[in-house]
């Protein structure tokens, strides 16, 4: 494989790769480092790629699997799971703040989700997977795939609409 065949079959998918390592590390910086890893990895690998069904998927699960070693490692003692990749400039102030406080309850509830949730709407939501695909990254069945993400959809909701109601909880 020529290193341009690999550039077009890595290439599609590099940004996502990029999200989620900086969905799970939070750090820029170690999100750089995660998807530097992996893609060469993929490069080292590449006369094996051709073997793949598909290249993303296994790329999106290295990354995850990178990732979660690093959290494991004492390096990262620092490092915690965040979601703070919205930003609206067109309103006003006000308006801003308060989604800006929303969009902060949000990334606070999803956190406190177990990590499979937590993945699985990363995965969905955010980098808009289909579900067959989250479910061969996370070795998981579809059907349970759909369960978890309509189970942790319902709980942002109830734990947002609850602190919007009533106040800090």
């Amino acid at each position: 494989m020529t290193q341009t065949e690999f550039l077009n079959i890595v290439m599609p998918f590099k940004d996502k790769v990029f999200r989620l390592a900086k969905r799970l590390l939070v750090s820029t910086e170690e999100a750089e480092d995660a998807t530097q890893e992996v893609l060469l990895k993929l490069w080292n690998n590449k006369k094996k790629i051709q073997e793949y069904k598909n290249v993303e998927a296994f790329s999106m699960t290295m990354t995850k699997n990178y990732c979660f070693d690093k959290l494991k490692s004492k390096q990262a003692q620092n490092l915690k799971l965040v979601h703070s990749n919205y930003e609206d400039n067109q309103t006003a102030l006000q308006k801003q703040v308060e989604l800006n406080d929303s969009v902060n309850w949000v990334g606070r509830i999803i956190e406190a989700l177990p990590e499979q949730q937590r993945m699985i709407i990363q995965l969905r939501d955010v980098e808009e997977y289909d579900y067959d695909e989250i479910a061969k990254m996370l070795d998981m069945n579809q059907t349970a795939v759909r369960v978890a993400l309509s189970r942790a959809r319902k709980t942002i909701r109830e734990k947002l609409t609850n602190t919007h109601n009533y106040g800090i909880k």
